[in-house]
């Protein structure tokens, strides 16, 4: 359950962390490429952060309609 908070969490705070790093990465000199790889780095992770998050709710709303489903045959 914690798992699948932090993974939504981190879909929302992502973005905002690329914007810093890529602000950072302008202000000090855009010579450097190392923004490329921390965008890489990021963007791997919250794929698969988006990933848990449509497991869980897969996982959710499978429960919701079996339940449903019973309550409505009874």
């Amino acid at each position: 359950m914690f798992r699948l908070l932090r993974a939504a969490r981190f879909l929302v705070i992502a973005p905002f962390l690329l914007l810093v790093l890529f602000v950072i990465s302008r202000m000090t000199g855009g010579g450097s490429e190392w923004f490329r790889w921390a965008a890489l780095a990021i963007g791997i992770v919250w794929v698969i952060s988006l990933l848990r998050v449509i497991q869980g709710l897969l996982v959710v709303g499978g429960l919701a309609a079996i339940f449903s489903f019973l309550r409505k045959r009874s």
